[in-house]
């Protein structure tokens, strides 16, 4: 069986009512849960105590578990105003040396919005910045080892559809796609729940990316609660029955074309219980088809 990463973003609840407190103990509660995978959160901002850091890395490194880092929710790569764009390189930077502290090797990078451009215009402002981002990462020392992930959006006036994600990437081979199905389900009201859905997401990955990226593309997973005016709301748990996305269909997929993707659970409150249950959803999907 391919080898698939499952794990949170950030700490569930469960970290704290199973006793943990200090964040270096981060290592020990995922393998306690099964799990082989974290994205450490800097969405409000990037601070990183370098000692932590450096015990996490290692730790990390001893247990084979694997860290992404989710940069600062304000970095807007389409903004109209230049400071805004220089600004999102800067936080990008400041992400990527994060990650090289803690031993992260991917980047989630969330796009911006498209405010009153037209998608297209917004378009080519982000793909300018993010140019700019990887220009910066090369001059200063810190791109070998670390991988920019644009990420798919949730809200309608957000840049983010799959198609322009994907569009993104394309501007340099080390870019990979973070492919949100919660934030896909929110912005098309309830469209990505079906096999065939899925299916054609797979099958516009492998054309514009290629098959070997697409193979290892990283992943954001929950159910989430959206609006027909705004799409996303907020974020549920797999305890809620209403709101898509299930993962059953997208384990298929990842089977059928052999990938080996990061699967970040984005439930709110029950990221870990939720990863392994996909991870427990896969395993089964697999032993299937031995």
């Amino acid at each position: 069986m391919d080898k698939i990463w499952f794990g949170p973003a950030g700490t569930a609840e469960s970290f704290a009512t199973m006793g943990y407190k200090k964040t270096t103990q981060i290592p020990e509660y995922l393998e306690k849960m099964g799990l082989n995978a974290f994205e450490y959160q800097c969405g409000r901002g990037v601070r990183v105590n370098e000692n932590t850091a450096a015990s996490l890395k290692k730790s990390f490194e001893e247990k084979g578990l694997r860290m992404s880092l989710h940069a600062p929710y304000y970095i807007s790569l389409s903004s109209l105003e230049e400071e805004k764009r220089q600004g999102s390189v800067r936080y990008i930077r400041d992400s990527a040396a994060a990650a090289r502290l803690l031993g992260a090797d991917r980047v989630i990078i969330h796009t911006g919005s498209c405010a009153k451009l037209s998608r297209l215009d917004a378009l080519e402002l982000a793909k300018g910045t993010m140019r700019a981002a990887l220009d910066t990462l090369d001059r200063e020392g810190l791109s070998e080892g670390i991988t920019l992930c644009p990420e798919t959006m949730g809200k309608l006036n957000q840049l983010g559809t799959l198609e322009e994600v994907l569009e993104l990437c394309g501007i340099d081979e080390r870019l990979i796609p973070c492919i949100d199905w919660g934030h896909l389900n929110a912005r098309t009201l309830g469209r990505m729940t079906t096999p065939a859905e899925f299916a054609e997401a797979f099958r516009l990955m492998d054309q514009k990316l290629g098959r070997d990226r697409m193979r290892v593309f990283h992943s954001h997973f929950s159910r989430i609660e959206y609006t027909e005016n705004g799409g996303e709301k907020r974020h549920l748990t797999f305890a809620d029955q209403q709101y898509g996305p299930w993962f059953e269909p997208l384990a298929e997929e990842i089977l059928k074309y052999g990938c080996t993707p990061v699967i970040i659970c984005e439930s709110a409150g029950t990221q870990s219980e939720d990863a392994a249950a996909m991870r427990d959803i896969y395993r089964a999907a697999a032993e299937e088809k031995e």
